[in-house]
C-alpha cells in the first residue's frame, strides 16, 4: 500500500488545509469560483488520496459533477438557501433516496432507500449537495471498517463514523454527518483532528437511520470549525434561532475528570490541563469539579441500555443474518439476549436519577470540560479506540463538542471536549466558539 509522506513535508496533504463550509459559501457568493469548479477540486483530492484513506463507501462522480452544474445554473435563484452548494458526506447508516445505504454489512449491499431521512431531506432543501456515503463499522457498532486515519495510515480513524471523520479530516468535504450512541462523534473527531458536535438527544430526529439504541441514538456533525458546525446545526435543528453563537464573556468551566481518568494516557492529561491553563489566562473562570460516586455506575448502565435494546430491535432477524455477521458484532448481539427486563429497567431508572444529577452540577457553569477519548487514536485497524470518556454526557443525553487541542507523541490529534446544558445547544456553541479561539492561538505536541 501506498505509504504517505509526513504532514510536514508535505503540507498540501496535511488534513486541515482545506476550505471549511462558512468559507465555501462566501466564495460561492463572491464568485471566487462556481460549484462545479469546487466539487471538481474535491474530487480530484479523493482521486489522490481516497486509495489510502478509504474514506468512503460510495461515490458518483458524475452525479456529483451534474449537481455542481445544476446550482451554478440556478446559482442566483437560490443564493438566500444557507447551505447552497456546500458538499457533505452521509454516514452510511442514514437512509439517501436512490442511494446505496450498506450499514457496513454485505446484508445491505444492494438495499436502496425509496425516500431520504428528515435530516437529509433537511441539508437538500438547504441547497446542500450529498457527495457521497462514508464508511461506518458494522451496523454503526464494534467492528471497524476499512478506513484509516488522514494523519497517519497505520492508525485508526476511531468509530463508529469513522469515513466521515476521515473525509472531513482528509479535506474531501467540508462537512459530514454521522452518529453517536456512545461515542461514536465525538471520539473519532478527536483521533482525526476534526470538530465533532453530538447536539442534545432529539435535538435532530433519528427517523430513516438504522437504529441500534431508541434510547440513546444521537446525529452528530462533523466540520472544520464551530462557525462550520453552527451554520449547520441552524438547519439540521428545528430551533435555529438558539443556535447561533455570537461572541461571549469568557466562560464559566468546570474540569471534570470524571470515574475514568485513570485511563486517560498522559499526553491527553497534559494536553486538557494546558488548555485549562490556557483558558485561565484568556479570562475564563474554571473549577475542577468532582462527580457524585453514583456516577460509577454510568458504564454499566449504557451498556445494559444499548446491548438490550439492539437485540430487542434486531433479534428476530439473528438467524437468517448470522451467516454474514462478524463473530464481534455475533457477540454483541448475543449479550443483548442475556439481559433481563429488570436489569434493563434499572439501568433505565439509574439513567433518569443521572440526568437529573447532571442538571444540577452543570447550572452554575457554562460546559464541562473533559477529555473525548483516553489519548491519540490507537495504532491498527482492530478498534476504534475506547468510548469510556464520552458515556456519562452520551448517558445523560446532553450536547458536546469535540475541539482540536493539539499533537500527541505520535503527531496525532489531541482533542478536548466540551459538554454542556440539554436543550440549549446554542450556549454551548457560544462557550465553544469562544475556546476554539483560545485553542488555535495554544495548540503545541503533548
Amino acid at each position: 500500500m501506498e505509504k504517505l509522506e509526513p504532514a510536514a513535508k508535505n503540507p498540501s496533504w496535511m488534513p486541515g488545509v482545506a476550505l471549511g463550509a462558512c468559507a465555501i459559501r462566501a466564495h460561492l457568493e463572491s464568485r471566487a469560483f462556481d460549484t462545479k469548479t469546487l466539487i471538481s477540486s474535491l474530487l480530484e483530492k479523493i482521486r489522490q488520496h481516497e486509495p489510502v484513506t478509504q474514506a468512503w463507501e460510495w461515490l458518483d462522480e458524475a452525479q456529483a459533477i451534474s449537481s455542481a452544474r445544476d446550482r451554478d445554473t440556478q446559482y442566483a435563484a437560490s443564493l438566500a438557501r444557507p447551505l447552497e452548494g456546500i458538499p457533505f458526506g452521509i454516514k452510511d447508516i442514514i437512509e439517501t433516496q436512490g442511494v446505496p445505504t450498506r450499514m457496513g454489512s454485505p446484508l445491505f449491499a444492494d438495499y436502496v432507500p425509496e425516500e431520504s431521512a428528515p435530516v437529509i431531506r433537511a441539508l437538500e432543501d438547504a441547497g446542500a449537495i450529498i457527495l457521497g456515503k462514508t464508511v461506518t463499522t458494522e451496523f454503526a457498532t464494534q467492528c471497524p471498517g476499512k478506513t484509516r486515519n488522514p494523519w497517519n495510515q497505520a492508525y485508526s480513524p476511531g468509530g463508529s463514523s469513522s469515513g466521515s471523520a476521515a473525509a472531513v479530516a482528509a479535506g474531501f468535504v467540508p462537512a459530514a454527518l454521522g452518529t453517536q450512541t456512545r461515542g461514536s462523534t465525538i471520539r473519532p473527531a478527536a483521533f482525526c483532528g476534526v470538530v465533532g458536535y453530538k447536539p442534545t438527544l432529539g435535538a435532530i430526529s433519528t427517523s430513516g437511520i438504522f437504529p441500534t439504541s431508541v434510547t440513546l441514538d444521537h446525529v452528530g456533525i462533523f466540520a472544520r470549525s464551530v462557525e462550520d458546525i453552527s451554520l449547520i446545526s441552524s438547519v439540521c435543528v428545528p430551533d435555529s434561532n438558539a443556535l447561533a453563537p455570537a461572541p461571549g464573556k469568557p466562560p464559566i468551566l468546570a474540569f471534570v475528570k470524571s470515574p475514568y481518568w485513570s485511563r486517560a494516557e498522559p499526553p491527553q492529561r497534559r494536553c486538557i490541563e494546558a488548555a485549562l491553563q490556557s483558558f485561565t489566562a484568556a479570562g475564563a473562570q474554571v473549577k475542577h469539579v468532582e462527580l457524585p460516586p453514583a456516577f460509577d455506575g454510568a458504564l454499566n448502565a449504557i451498556n445494559q441500555i444499548q446491548r438490550f435494546e439492539l437485540f430487542q430491535l434486531h433479534g428476530n432477524r439473528l438467524e437468517d443474518w448470522r451467516p454474514a455477521l462478524s463473530r464481534q458484532f455475533l457477540d454483541y448481539m448475543e449479550s443483548g439476549r442475556r439481559i433481563t427486563v429488570p436489569q434493563y429497567r434499572e439501568a433505565l431508572a439509574y439513567r433518569d436519577k443521572l440526568i437529573g444529577m447532571y442538571d444540577d452540577i452543570i447550572s452554575p457553569f457554562s460546559a464541562v470540560v473533559t477529555p473525548p477519548a483516553n489519548g491519540e487514536a490507537p495504532e491498527g485497524l482492530t478498534t476504534t479506540g475506547d468510548a469510556t470518556f464520552c458515556v456519562i454526557w452520551t448517558l445523560c443525553g446532553a450536547p458536546a463538542i469535540s475541539l482540536p487541542a493539539g499533537r500527541g507523541p505520535h503527531g496525532l490529534p489531541l482533542g478536548i471536549q466540551l459538554v454542556g446544558h440539554r436543550h440549549y445547544d446554542g450556549s454551548l456553541l457560544q462557550t465553544a466558539l469562544w475556546c476554539e479561539a483560545v485553542l488555535q492561538r495554544s495548540q503545541c505536541i503533548y
